[in-house]
């Protein structure tokens, strides 16, 4: 039995240019980090006593015979891609809910790949768990999504991540004293907005028209480079707010379905009850809000969004890792036993 843990990523600064129809043309770069909640993915081969050979656990049940008849899409197209031949039986169980901007669809791919190599006794770098997850849900499920989700949650981590218009992808953990990583944790507030959606049918509200939002898309790219000189060279951090801010606006610009009367009232109250600045995380539209706020003004916030789900968090720097494997039992020798006594038994009773 295997069982993954995935991280769940925060997107800062650079989303949108990690867009292939952005990137391969001007390069593209964001900077991102893991947090400690995950997604779980528990994993083995089913023993040979079951009508079924395949069983997914997650918001829904499937037990089914073929992997063409599983109805979870991800899960059908992995086990495809990785040729699963045996029987095999996943459960899923996430920290926080899906359709949440916070890169969830990713981190059950990376989990799941992570967890099938391991099944199969293989150990798979990060490199190939970011670069392979790309291209199953670019390529092979036709979604429209970035690339910085999978490779975060492969990665973990603060991470300088560039995206080259030759398709190479190049990683830069961010090195900071413990203290600044602290007090960056410390200006960051997490709430739910309660609004579930689907990243890629916000995304492709925007993706498609790429091409007339180069200003946009350029300033945002900028945005990048300017976080990481704040960050590590011992800036005020409320700029980082006051750059959230401003890429929140441009965010908007882009496309009517990234936000909603209900997420403009709330962004407008915290900012009235002391938060520098800060959006929605992912592709917009709903799901998670990420503010820059002093820590002196956390309470003032936490009153004010009194209604919404604050969610605590903490940097992670651990990535995808499998955290627990028991070797599974030999089911050959048992099967072959059970015939035995079946054999026995009929001729017993003949």
């Amino acid at each position: 039995m295997i069982v993954s843990r995935t991280p769940f990523r925060i997107s800062l600064f650079g989303g949108g240019t990690d867009y292939r129809a952005w990137y391969e043309k001007h390069g593209g770069a964001v900077l991102s980090a893991t947090i400690d909640k995950y997604c779980y993915l528990n994993c083995r081969h089913l023993p040979p006593f079951f009508e079924h050979r395949f069983r997914m656990v997650y918001s829904n049940i499937e037990n089914v015979r073929t992997i063409d008849e599983i109805i979870h899409p991800a899960a059908r197209e992995i086990l495809r891609y990785m040729k699963v031949d045996r029987g095999v039986e996943i459960h899923h169980d996430g920290d926080l809910p899906a359709r949440s901007g916070m890169g969830s669809s990713s981190s059950f791919t990376v989990g799941l790949l992570h967890s099938l190599y391991a099944l199969r006794g293989q150990i798979p770098t990060k490199h190939q768990l970011a670069t392979e997850s790309i291209h199953i849900e670019q390529e092979i499920l036709k979604e429209n999504v970035g690339s910085q989700d999978q490779v975060s949650a492969a990665y973990g981590g603060i991470n300088h991540i560039s995206f080259l218009p030759n398709g190479e992808v190049v990683v830069k953990p961010l090195t900071l004293a413990r203290d600044r990583v602290r007090e960056l944790n410390g200006h960051l507030m997490l709430f739910y907005t309660g609004a579930k959606r689907t990243a890629s049918d916000v995304a492709s509200s925007y993706v498609q028209t790429l091409g007339d939002k180069e200003r946009e898309f350029t300033r945002i790219s900028a945005m990048v480079d300017e976080s990481l000189d704040i960050i590590t060279k011992g800036g005020d951090l409320r700029t980082l707010g006051e750059m959230l801010h401003e890429s929140w606006e441009i965010k908007k610009s882009l496309s009517g379905r990234v936000t909603n009367a209900i997420v403009d009232r709330v962004y407008e109250a915290a900012r009235k009850a002391g938060a520098v600045g800060g959006k929605l995380i992912g592709a917009g539209g709903g799901g998670f809000m990420l503010l820059v706020v002093e820590p002196g003004r956390h309470a003032e916030v936490r009153a004010k969004l009194h209604k919404l789900v604050h969610v605590p968090f903490r940097f992670e720097f651990s990535g995808s890792q499998i955290i627990f494997f028991t070797p599974e039992p030999d089911y050959s020798r048992e099967e072959e036993a059970r015939r035995l006594r079946e054999d026995d038994l009929f001729t017993e009773l003949s």
